[in-house]
């Protein structure tokens, strides 16, 4: 290759999207650990009367809530389950990593399918960020939750999150702004017939490169009547829906989840349920 060519080839740049670490930028945007462990511990001991040790976090991805959770005490232990061991290695390197030796001996990361996963019971399960969603047929997703029943301490809880309201049904995009990167939701189709949605996450950069379609999600558009029917017939003997209450001031969500039996139709909400066996 001639110099000049070289030279130029030595001094090209790379682009913000092409440095940037999806992984990370996701955990940014779209996770608070530290809030969410505060927020299973609290309805724990309001449901059951004493603290809960022992956590499964399903779907688990980097494992960001698992971490946290063994943060919490020397008498916390948890199981993060993933299929994915692409994922499962990032979490080891970037977030089991930054645990102090103690915490890290009392976590396991577990590559499996939380269809056929076998673990110690757990006083909490978690399947946070929708990720369940991945089981499109009511068969399968019952069958899910029967197997969470059954991974189960007595006096143990299933925690889920849902999302709704009538925005979802739409093909829309949402952005936010991180500063040093944009955050967009894409709700890319959604067919009614099947209930069917597939949904990106797209991150763009001050550079204004993009990195398209970072993470991609082909789910069905659960509704909360039909989880908690699908829970009962699982076996669980109550579910319970917490709805987020509203900050009066900006009239966006405040954090704030309550027992709800109905709620407001607003265009836009996510929902806790908690499922006892």
């Amino acid at each position: 290759m001639p110099a000049t060519r070289r030279s130029r080839a030595r001094t090209k740049k790379t682009t913000q999207a092409q440095r940037a670490d999806r992984y990370a930028l996701y955990q940014r945007a779209v996770q608070d650990p530290v809030w969410e462990m505060e927020f299973v511990e609290q309805i724990f001991r309001e449901r059951c009367g004493h603290a809960p040790y022992v956590l499964r976090e399903d779907f688990c991805g980097t494992a960001l809530a698992a971490c946290e959770w063994v943060r919490r005490s020397l008498r916390h232990r948890a199981v993060g389950v993933d299929l994915d061991a692409g994922v499962l290695a990032w979490a080891r390197a970037h977030n089991v990593a930054r645990l102090t030796p103690s915490a890290a001996r009392r976590l396991t990361l577990l590559q499996a399918d939380v269809l056929t996963a076998e673990t110690a019971e757990a006083d909490v399960l978690l399947a946070f960020n929708f990720s369940y969603w991945i089981f499109k047929e009511r068969a399968t997703l019952r069958r899910y939750f029967e197997r969470v029943r059954l991974h189960l301490a007595a006096n143990g809880l299933f925690m889920l999150d849902a999302y709704g309201g009538y925005n979802a049904f739409k093909e829309m995009r949402e952005r936010e702004d991180f500063g040093n990167f944009t955050y967009t939701w894409d709700q890319a189709e959604y067919e009614p017939v099947s209930g069917h949605t597939t949904c990106h996450i797209h991150f763009s950069f001050p550079d204004g490169s993009r990195l398209s379609r970072a993470f991609s999600y082909h789910w069905r558009l659960w509704t909360l009547p039909e989880l908690r029917e699908i829970l009962g017939e699982a076996g669980f003997r109550t579910v319970q829906v917490y709805f987020e209450g509203t900050d009066v001031r900006t009239g966006e969500g405040n954090s704030v989840f309550r027992p709800a039996d109905a709620a407001e139709a607003d265009p836009a909400w996510i929902a806790y349920l908690v499922a006892e066996p």
